[in-house]
């Protein structure tokens, strides 16, 4: 079983020109046309059984529309979503029930896109808002490629995130870092995120990071707390399992990252 936990796709009226947009903002290449379609033949071709799609609402406004096809597609032939939601919406506390209520087991947060900081009080009320609703919090960490020199989630800015909200204390994991704590950060994710109550994603990394690095930080944060992502369609799905595979690992350290670890989220 292999459950991808790190995956973007658009309504098909707005994929193509979505990815021609991000694909020349960010300089990078795409290997789908992020529609639903073209991700569960990306999954079937590369063995991927399940997915889930995070959405992101980069304004406000977006919240119903963005939402509406999450539903859509939530619990749906292999797929899961998360839900969008910006931190500058009105009545927080409503959309968040209404993200509960609807079947969603988290929200995707990319602050760069979405105009904030992570340190910020606006992050911080609505990430413990939405931990008072008992749901998940994806959230993009570390670089991104059309925001290089201002990195709105570093590791450092990430810790003192959680202290806050955990007073120093043990916790349930709910928060999810994608991209290993932080893309092209991960010096800084082994000084201040390795350890902590938090999830890392796998999501585009595997291909960029040193894989002696990736395997000492699941070693030391712990498999359960990792998961196997892709970053569809910013990925190439069978490439990034395969180097998945050649991580040296043990069975039951692969099996958490593949699926069990995500198997516990989404069915609790």
């Amino acid at each position: 079983m292999v459950i991808d936990f790190h995956t973007h796709v658009f309504p098909d009226k707005i994929a193509e020109k979505t990815i021609s947009f991000l694909m020349e903002n960010g300089g990078i290449p795409s290997f789908g046309n992020g529609t639903l379609q073209n991700l569960k033949e990306k999954m079937r071709d590369s063995g991927t059984d399940r997915a889930v799609v995070l959405p992101i609402c980069t304004k406000p406004k977006q919240f119903d529309s963005i939402n509406r096809f999450a539903l859509e597609i939530n619990g749906k032939d292999g797929i899961y979503s998360f839900a969008g939601i910006h931190p500058d919406c009105d009545d927080l506390d409503e959309k968040l029930r209404y993200i509960k209520s609807a079947g969603f087991r988290g929200i995707k947060l990319h602050p760069d896109y979405q105009g904030f900081y992570i340190g910020e009080e606006r992050s911080y009320r609505l990430i413990s808002k939405a931990l008072e609703h008992d749901l998940f919090i994806t959230i993009h960490a570390g670089v991104d490629v059309a925001y290089k020199n201002d990195v709105h989630c570093p590791p450092a800015e990430s810790r003192r995130l959680l202290d806050r909200l955990y007073g120093g204390n043990d916790a349930e994991p709910r928060i999810i870092f994608a991209h290993l704590g932080g893309i092209d950060q991960y010096d800084d994710v082994e000084k201040y995120l390795v350890g902590m109550p938090v999830y890392f994603d796998l999501a585009v990394i595997l291909s960029m990071a040193p894989k002696e690095q990736i395997e000492r930080i699941i070693r030391d944060h712990g498999a359960d707390r990792i998961l196997y992502a892709s970053d569809y369609p910013w990925s190439d799905l069978s490439n990034n399992l395969k180097i998945m595979r050649s991580l040296k690992l043990t069975d039951e350290e692969r099996e958490l990252i593949l699926h069990r670890n995500a198997e516990g989220i989404l069915n609790p």
